[in-house]
């Protein structure tokens, strides 16, 4: 059902970085206008609207306004979206539909300028094609697969991609090695998994190719049907001569995908459960028995850590590169700029050094390189992040262990936080070295993130 007030809103964020909701006059007015007929059928949907706004945004010259209507649309969709994440894994996870709209909210009211950056609804509009798809679901993708906040979600474990597509793309082979190398499983364990995928791709997965051969959209991968269910089951004991329930089966096939998203989730950067963080929580978190309040107590620290985390990392890269403006005599001298553009341009554009040094008025790749200083930064940022993680988490250890003890257990604490810290500037420092980088790593996520704030002031 079309709820029109959709249309004349616009949900941005603040100065201070809180939610608003406002009313377009002029869009309003427009709206109700060319759409005065159709809004009085009895049964309407979203797409009929959508085609038409999208037809004069491209050809006609109502196209500003009906620009306007689509981008309340997407700004409306978009807090949606985060509000939908929020309800689903904020409160296991540590985070709420605040922490999300900073990411993906960066619509700016039409009475601003837009310059120096490029909105994610502006990137929805300029990328749809009303041809190929829908445009709800165009929204929805682009949000879900946003750089910064899937790096955000991946460091509080959460990785948006289904357990059905990750079984989908996930080989044999990588299966193998990552189950013998990160989880140290048994050759039996081993062999007993990869018979199980080796089973899913031979039902599930060629399902889904032979749609796409016939010329059909396979879309999202859903759970198996009940068909395939017992397809996989009748296979596994064809081939394998093994008898298994569909509970059971079932119950396998998800164990083998949680540790796969396991995998991914701290491969990319995020906090899966590995000994170098349970280090930290281990040396606080000591005692000879091990209940439920234990283990309540061990999420607690945990969710309690991860936020520390992104906020000691958002602090220091925020303090390193005001002090890099502020060496300058002139803080706004033209080097300053030259600085914010080019770091801007290499960590976010992902652009060479040699590209970046014609659009920020320099010569040579060399110029550049000595004006990032890019592993001098990350240096920086290190010990910045170091000194204030150390004193969060003494903080929150004083709630979970006697105080008398804390001396002891601050040199350890220290040497588990310089593994986790090394870890994150060591897969920067890697990224920055690939000329053919395709994902964003944590440390250049959230320095994105600020820059872009630096940039619409």
């Amino acid at each position: 059902m079309v709820v029109a007030s959709n249309y004349w809103r616009l949900v941005r964020l603040d100065a201070t970085g809180r939610r608003k909701v406002e009313e377009i006059v002029s869009a309003k007015t427009f709206f109700q206008t060319e759409f005065s007929v159709l809004l009085s059928q009895a049964e309407i949907d979203d797409r009929k609207i959508q085609t038409h706004l999208l037809h004069l945004l491209r050809e006609s010259p109502k196209s500003a306004l009906a620009e306007t209507c689509l981008r309340c649309f997407i700004s409306q969709k978009i807090a949606q979206i985060c509000i939908q994440l929020e309800a689903k894994f904020g409160n296991k996870h540590g985070f709420t539909r605040g922490d999300l709209f900073s990411f993906v909210l960066d619509e700016v009211s039409p009475k601003q300028s837009k310059t120096n950056y490029r909105s994610l609804a502006t990137e929805i509009l300029e990328t749809f094609d009303c041809q190929k798809g829908n445009f709800n679901s165009w929204i929805a993708r682009l949000v879900k697969h946003h750089r910064e906040l899937n790096a955000f979600l991946l460091q509080h474990g959460v990785y948006l991609v289904s357990d059905w597509a990750i079984l989908n793309d996930t080989t044999s082979r990588q299966l193998q090695r990552i189950f013998t190398e990160f989880y140290h499983l048994t050759s039996g364990e081993i062999q007993q998994f990869t018979l199980l995928l080796e089973t899913y791709h031979a039902i599930y997965r060629q399902d889904r190719l032979r749609l796409r051969k016939s010329g059909k959209n396979a879309g999202q991968c859903l759970p198996p049907s009940k068909a395939q269910i017992e397809e996989m089951i009748s296979y596994i004991r064809v081939k394998y001569g093994i008898d298994l329930s569909s509970e059971k089966l079932m119950n396998q096939v998800r164990e083998m995908a949680n540790k796969l998203r396991e995998y991914r989730i701290y491969i990319r950067g995020g906090m899966a459960k590995t000994q170098s963080l349970y280090t930290v929580e281990n040396c606080i978190l000591e005692s000879p028995s091990q209940d439920n309040s234990q283990e309540e107590e061990e999420v607690e620290f945990l969710t309690a850590y991860r936020t520390a985390f992104l906020n000691c990392l958002d602090k220091s890269l925020e303090s390193a590169i005001s002090d890099r403006l502020n060496r300058s005599s002139r803080p706004k001298n033209h080097s300053s700029q030259q600085f914010i553009f080019g770091i801007h341009l290499f960590h976010c554009e992902q652009l060479s050094m040699s590209e970046i040094a014609g659009l920020i008025g320099l010569e040579y790749q060399y110029q550049v390189s000595r004006l990032l200083k890019l592993k001098e930064f990350r240096a920086d940022v290190r010990q910045r992040m170091l000194k204030c993680l150390h004193n969060c988490v003494l903080q929150q250890a004083t709630a979970y262990t006697d105080p008398d003890l804390l001396p002891q257990l601050e040199q350890k604490i220290e040497v588990a936080l310089d593994e986790q810290i090394t870890q994150l500037i060591n897969q920067a420092e890697a990224e920055s070295s690939n000329p053919n980088r395709r994902e964003q790593s944590l440390f250049a996520a959230r320095l994105c993130h600020y820059l872009k704030q630096v940039l619409q002031r």
